[in-house]
């Protein structure tokens, strides 16, 4: 199978795996104080990971290598992001967070035009468009509940600005593989927001409850299970993957694609309605990803990157 197919094979997992973690975050955020959600889920990951490397299910293999640019990349995926997206999305409704977190495409492509001098042709542009505007209208169309909280629009527009510093780092970084990174990723998070959580909870008086909330809160447990294994893990993994094969904005395209499984997920799991505008927006998205990756040039170099490089 082309390195391009399994690419875009794992951005539809990364997805898929992010379009329905905002129902899990609002399920979480809601009753649980953020960085107690964040430290176990990311505790969580990192243990699952460990355990898939001494199992040999997963090579990583740090040694001798500059770990700096890691940190860098840990520092907007997932401290920066986390923080920003799970503030925002308590802040907003979830419709408008699905929103604004759509224009991670265009922010990407920007970065990527700024940064790594890679500029899109006219037809990719087109298709980004097309999928933003897709994004917009599916979530948006006959059900869009506004906060007005410009705290929120701000913190997510933030958000927004982080995962595209993230695609742009993760495909500079080379020397390492999608487990490597997505491993660092892990550790940092949880060295991160372990520490915050455990000041947190210290100064309210509630060491004992971060520490047992897994064990005492079965739902809670659900959700970080979800988020650490299918976001953390398997989503994080793809993405680093995706980008390594066809580069930051091709794969950021896909992100767009998430805005569709979140209202889908409402739509089944929260009986919210989905109407025929919806479809034809969500169709949209689905040309527009497609439309980016096969509009980009032939020689635009992101297929030069291989696992284990």
């Amino acid at each position: 199978m082309p390195k391009t197919i399994r690419a875009v094979g794992a951005c539809l997992v990364t997805s898929t795996f992010f379009g329905l973690s905002f129902i899990f975050i609002k399920m979480c955020v809601t009753e649980i104080p953020l960085f107690t959600m964040l430290a176990w889920r990311n505790i969580i990951a990192l243990v699952a990971m460990t355990v898939c490397v001494f199992a040999g299910i997963l090579k990583v293999n740090l040694k001798g290598k500059n770990l700096k640019p890691l940190l860098v990349l840990s520092l907007f995926q997932p401290i920066l992001y986390y923080i920003l997206e799970a503030l925002g999305v308590k802040l907003t409704t979830a419709s408008e967070s699905g929103i604004i977190i759509a224009c991670i495409p265009i922010m990407t492509m920007i970065f990527s035009i700024i940064f790594l001098k890679d500029k899109p042709t006219k037809l990719q542009g087109f298709f980004m468009v097309l999928t933003v505007a897709g994004a917009v209208i599916v979530a948006g169309i006959g059900g869009l509940q506004t906060s007005s909280n410009v705290l929120g629009y701000f913190i997510l527009i933030l958000a927004v600005c982080s995962d595209a510093a993230y695609s742009i780092t993760s495909q500079k970084l080379e020397g390492f593989t999608s487990a490597e990174k997505t491993y660092a990723m892990c550790v940092s998070g949880t060295v991160v927001f372990t520490a915050c959580a455990l000041i947190d909870n210290g100064v309210h008086g509630t060491l004992k409850d971060f520490i047992t909330l897994p064990f005492t809160n079965m739902g809670f447990l659900a959700c970080v299970l979800y988020l650490a294994i299918g976001c953390n893990i398997i989503a994080f993994l793809c993405s680093n993957y995706a980008i390594s094969i066809i580069g930051a904005t091709r794969r950021s395209a896909f992100a767009a694609v998430s805005t569709v499984i979140t209202v889908v997920a409402g739509v089944f799991y929260l009986h919210e309605p989905f109407s025929w505008i919806q479809a034809v927006a969500a169709a949209m998205i689905l040309a527009g990803a497609t439309g980016v990756n096969f509009a980009a040039k032939k020689d635009d170099g992101t297929e030069r990157l291989s696992e284990g490089k």
